[in-house]
């Protein structure tokens, strides 16, 4: 989990088919096509929950089903995770009781937890996360872990899907959106949407200019540059009362689609959106499962938050930088890479490898870049994570590490790849423990 609260203040800093032909369908289809078309429709299971309580003690509660027409996450690795993130949400087949889907997330609300307030108050937070809609009955597992990659609490509950009260979104009023790259494959792709908030409807033109320049600033880097046949990108158009968006410590609060702001934690270059439900009833419709929010400002802020979304300012002149920074975060659960003289919270324990993949503790860095090292200036550098000490990361600088720098360091760009090829190549295989 990110502790941004005061990740901007340093040098290094970011804010945050006759028989035969049949025959051979059967024979070259890959089994997990076959394990997705056994399990699910080509439809989206939206998840909304609420997750509430304090340092000592949490809880999870569902608040509401929906379903929304087409799938547009993994169809292959689907009980496969690629990366760890600070929860999970697991699917089973009710009957068997196999697992037939996961995935990652980090939260808001986890971070929030490593926070003082934590420690007197109780605060809620929505979340939402998407899984196939399945075929029939499914027990849903959702847990959330602590920052020693042990589970603090989960909820198992049943999904029916003839259900009447699973709301049906997304089939007739859709955001309009307009395709800015089409994907090789549509099956075999990674579907992203940017969304406007604080463009009015007058302000439209200037956000797809400002989509057109975060899509040139990603896909400048590699791997992205070689791998774009394998993304598809949307720019949807959100339209905000207001132009602008909210800044709680100048007294400034805007009407906006999304009800961005600044300040939060009281952070004051923290920039997000707690409104969750709000962003994905903006996308429901639209072929979507990662988000990148645009957020109308000159003022310097951001943040990334893994499979949840990555929210960035445009009109201040660290833009392109800082998209694709918070872009690592949130598509591959990327982590920092500078520190703090100082450590304000230990985000890290020094006892625990962390499961990002570019830093490490070296309590297992066998399963890290150990192989790599020696090649292409990758060692092991003290001071990553937030720590000066005893977390440790591969090069001495890196796009996870400051805006000045041009590229991803080798360690970063694998790992992406790695994550590139899990989403869109039915033949990669996970490595195993300790494979590099």
């Amino acid at each position: 989990m990110k502790n941004y609260i005061n990740k901007i203040l340093s040098l290094f800093s970011l804010p945050f088919v006759g028989w035969g032909a049949v025959i051979a369908i059967a024979i070259t289809l890959p089994c997990e096509a076959q394990d997705f078309d056994r399990y699910f429709t080509d439809a989206t299971l939206r998840l909304d929950y609420s997750f509430a309580g304090d340092a000592l003690s949490q809880d999870i509660s569902l608040d509401r089903l929906n379903t929304i027409p087409g799938w547009y996450g993994k169809r292959q690795h689907l009980a496969e995770l690629p990366v760890e993130g600070n929860g999970q949400v697991i699917v089973r087949d009710h009957k068997s009781q196999q697992v037939i889907y996961s995935n990652s997330f980090s939260t808001l609300f986890q971070e929030w937890l490593s926070y003082d307030e934590a420690q007197t108050l109780r605060r809620s937070f929505e979340n939402v996360f998407l899984v196939p809609m399945p075929k029939d009955t499914v027990d849903i597992t959702v847990q959330l872990k602590n920052n020693r990659r042990e589970v603090m609490t989960q909820m198992i509950h049943q999904v029916v899907p003839t259900d009447i009260l699973i709301r049906h979104i997304g089939e007739s009023h859709v955001t309009p959106y307009e395709t800015l790259i089409s994907s090789a494959n549509p099956d075999r792709c990674m579907h992203i949407a940017f969304v406007a908030e604080g463009y009015t409807e007058q302000e439209m033109d200037i956000f797809l200019n400002d989509c057109r320049i975060a899509t040139d600033a990603i896909f400048a880097h590699e791997p992205f540059k070689t791998m774009k046949d394998r993304f598809n990108v949307v720019a949807v158009k959100s339209a905000s009362e207001e132009s602008g968006t909210s800044e709680p410590a100048n007294g400034i609060w805007k009407r906006t689609v999304l009800s961005s702001h600044f300040d939060t934690f009281y952070s004051d270059r923290y920039l997000t959106t707690l409104n969750l439900k709000d962003l994905h009833d903006v996308l429901a419709g639209v072929p979507y499962e990662h988000i990148i929010v645009l957020v109308n400002t000159e003022k310097y802020g951001g943040g990334g938050i893994l499979n949840s979304y990555n929210l960035s300012m445009t009109h201040h002149e660290k833009f392109r930088p800082v998209v694709v920074h918070e872009f690592g975060h949130s598509l591959a659960g990327l982590a920092d890479e500078y520190y703090y003289d100082y450590e304000p919270i230990p985000m890290y324990p020094h006892d625990i490898e962390p499961w990002e993949p570019n830093i490490t503790t070296l309590v297992d860095f066998d399963s890290k870049w150990k192989d790599m090292v020696g090649k292409d200036g990758v060692d092991t550098i003290e001071g990553a994570g937030y720590s000066a000490k005893g977390v440790y990361r591969p090069t001495l600088d890196c796009r996870m590490r400051t805006n000045e720098n041009p590229e991803f360091c080798p360690v970063c760009k694998r790992a992406l790849v790695r994550l590139i090829e899990f989403y869109t190549d039915p033949s990669t295989a996970l490595p195993k423990e300790g494979d590099n």
